[in-house]
């Protein structure tokens, strides 16, 4: 049996995190890793103690649930919870990031993004990627990893 690498293994760890997601529109998980280590992760739901999606239904505004703190930001939350540093750290997540969690990840200082699938790639997010010189990468995952996160 072939061995998977670093970055399949992240990956898997923010499939498994989206499974604890409480978002019906589109189940989300993070993970960030410094030097191989995993500090932090998260997924897409509601604040603690809160109200859920899949409890209360989707609280929507202009096309976008309000309910929801993204699994990327959820992650960089914890961090700052607990005062662990995030700075040159990697972010694994399973869809890429929308504008705002770019924003949240270059101010983090996150060297390198890894995320599983394209998702509404914004262009201005892809830019401000570059500009940070924030590395993005797809991330290929081998087929029985794939059906972890379905």
């Amino acid at each position: 049996m072939e061995r998977i690498s670093w970055d399949q293994y992240f990956m898997a760890q923010s499939h498994l995190l989206a499974l604890r997601s409480t978002c019906t529109r589109l189940t989300v998980g993070a993970t960030i890793v410094r030097d191989k280590r995993i500090i932090a992760g998260g997924y897409n739901g509601s604040i603690a103690g809160g109200d859920h999606c899949i409890d209360k239904g989707c609280y929507v505004i202009d096309h976008h649930c309000v309910r929801t703190v993204h699994a990327e930001m959820n992650a960089l939350l914890q961090c700052a919870k607990f005062g662990v540093p995030t700075s040159d750290a990697e972010l694994y997540v399973t869809h890429f990031p929308c504008l705002q969690c770019c924003k949240a990840i270059i101010q983090a200082g996150i060297k390198t993004v890894y995320y599983a699938e394209d998702y509404k790639n914004h262009p201005y997010a892809i830019e401000l990627f570059e500009q940070a010189k924030v590395k993005t990468e797809k991330v290929e995952l081998k087929e029985p990893m794939i059906q972890l996160g379905k």
